[in-house]
């Protein structure tokens, strides 16, 4: 099989950081911080030890132009030893993915709940009401939450806080994955997040639950001035 030259170099860039060291922390090309690599490297160490499952995190700042993150699922999936899980994350597409091999180990987590855009029940109910294009879309929105990545890459961060926003999604995905396959596989984890990434998701959103209220107060005052100038006019 040819690859177009863009390809052959990133599998290549793959296949090297893989035979010098079989980390956890399979790429990273967006975060480059010491103590997050060892945050990851703790948990899949644990999670392999106990488990057998190997938990990767791949974070690209981007693709060649024709190439796709399925591209890249193909990639790992030649150059890794099943069993594995990766998870996936192009920083200039902000595109994020979770694929494992076999297919069964699908079973051991919820994917869907992983990759919702609504960390919370009340977050659904939210994006129902203002998204929904019928019932059905509705109901499918409603039943989809839970997300621990989506709902943290979606704030709004400039300079830093930008690669540390990157860090935190990425890490409480991570912690996520491994959490649920250690649960399913009846093991527990001592390098657990617990309730570490919740609290900062309930963070997150008092913040954005205090804009909208902001919001909302400011619309109500001026429509009451509006209307109170009408009323002298």
């Amino acid at each position: 099989m040819t690859f177009p030259r863009g390809l052959a170099a990133l599998i290549l860039t793959l296949i090297t950081s893989l035979s010098l060291h079989a980390n956890f922390l399979y790429k990273d090309d967006v975060v480059h911080n010491d103590l997050f690599a060892k945050q990851i490297e703790a948990y899949g160490d644990e999670l392999y030890a106990k488990t057998g499952i190997a938990l990767y995190l791949v974070m690209l700042h981007d693709l060649e132009e024709n190439q796709t993150i399925a591209d890249l699922k193909n990639i790992l999936a030649d150059e890794l030893q099943e069993p594995f899980v990766v998870l996936a994350f192009v920083e200039e597409r902000k595109d994020v993915e979770i694929f494992a091999q076999p297919s069964s180990l699908y079973k051991d987590f919820n994917r869907k709940q992983v990759l919702s855009p609504n960390a919370t029940f009340a977050d659904a109910l939210i994006s129902a009401v203002m998204f929904a294009r019928s019932w059905e879309n509705y109901n499918e929105i409603m039943d989809n939450y839970g997300g621990t990545i989506l709902p943290i890459l979606g704030q709004k961060t400039k300079g830093v806080d930008t690669v540390k926003k990157y860090s935190v999604a990425m890490y409480n995905g991570y912690a996520d994955i491994a959490d649920q396959i250690a649960e399913t596989r009846n093991v527990e984890l001592s390098t657990s997040a617990g309730n570490e990434g919740k609290i900062f998701l309930d963070l997150l959103r008092l913040v954005f639950y205090g804009i909208i209220l902001y919001a909302l107060i400011i619309f109500i005052r001026n429509k009451m001035r509006k209307r109170k100038q009408t009323d002298e006019q």
